[in-house]
């Protein structure tokens, strides 16, 4: 059997960091904090990957990475694209599995002395990732969630995006510009006459995408630039200060960093680890 041909492949997803890295970034920080990418495998069009949200949540945790002394984590891949079934390649988890994997992850960067969590969110269709934060918040655990709406807006004006939030509903300018920018192989011919609007899709959640869009793009992806892109990413760094400067505050900070080295240094010197056995 023959392969389909040469698959592009998005390269320096994962980051290189090791143990020692970790330690050394959060040394001078009263809480160390970790950043989350969280995308989807969804249909995108006819001109952008499956991974297009993925590739997005993490091109924001890297320009996030480069700025800040934060602990950059792998991306969550599939989440909720429920609304996008209709489209081969489309995969999705439930909501119950996605809110646990979160809650997983936090509980474990906890134990390893990581403090605080920020995830990253790039698929709007993952509304469970608000009640994830909300629900962690009341227990007095460290965690936020990122993008808001407002620093989206915020980046959308500095970059000269002209489509609306609203309008800009799937596969459109932004998320275009963004890969044009960090993955401009991934982007394929097509989007420069691929806008299709649908502001009013107030029965998106019980149709889906399929009764809104016959080619799954809502917005226009036409208006795309890799400048429009690089700025967006630039915008968005500086939106996180704010975020970055609330989780590492607050008198309780440095308990929390006493708290998680202590539990590090016991796990360290567990039987389980000292006793040469090896999700």
């Amino acid at each position: 059997m023959s392969g389909s041909g040469t698959r592009p492949t998005a390269y320096g997803l994962l980051p290189a960091d090791t143990t020692q890295d970790v330690r050394n970034r959060g040394a001078d920080l009263s809480r160390q904090v970790a950043v989350l990418p969280v995308g989807s495998f969804e249909q995108h069009g006819p001109f952008l990957p499956l991974a297009t949200d993925t590739l997005v949540a993490c091109a924001i945790a890297r320009e996030i990475a480069d700025a800040y002394p934060v602990h950059l984590l792998p991306p969550v891949t599939i989440s909720c694209s429920h609304e996008h079934a209709a489209w081969p390649g489309t995969v999705s988890i439930s909501s119950v599995t996605l809110h646990a994997v979160v809650r997983d992850i936090a509980d474990s960067l906890r134990r390893s002395g990581v403090a605080a969590l920020v995830v990253v969110n790039g698929h709007g269709g993952n509304y469970v990732l608000g009640n994830v934060v909300q629900e962690s918040s009341a227990r007095g655990e460290h965690i936020a969630l990122f993008p808001a709406a407002e620093d989206w807006e915020e980046a959308r004006v500095r970059a000269g995006v002209r489509t609306s939030l609203l309008s800009d509903m799937h596969a459109g300018e932004i998320e275009t510009s963004i890969l044009l920018h960090a993955h401009p192989e991934m982007v394929r011919a097509g989007h420069e006459s691929a806008d299709f609007t649908a502001d009013d899709r107030r029965h998106l959640l019980t149709v889906g995408m399929s009764a809104y869009t016959e080619s799954g793009v809502i917005g226009r992806p036409s208006l795309g630039s890799a400048e429009k892109g690089k700025e967006l990413l630039a915008s968005l760094a500086g939106a996180f200060a704010p975020y970055f400067e609330l989780l590492t505050s607050g008198a309780d900070a440095e308990a929390d960093k006493d708290t998680g080295a202590g539990a590090a240094a016991e796990s360290a010197n567990s039987p389980s680890k000292s006793g040469g056995s090896s999700e």
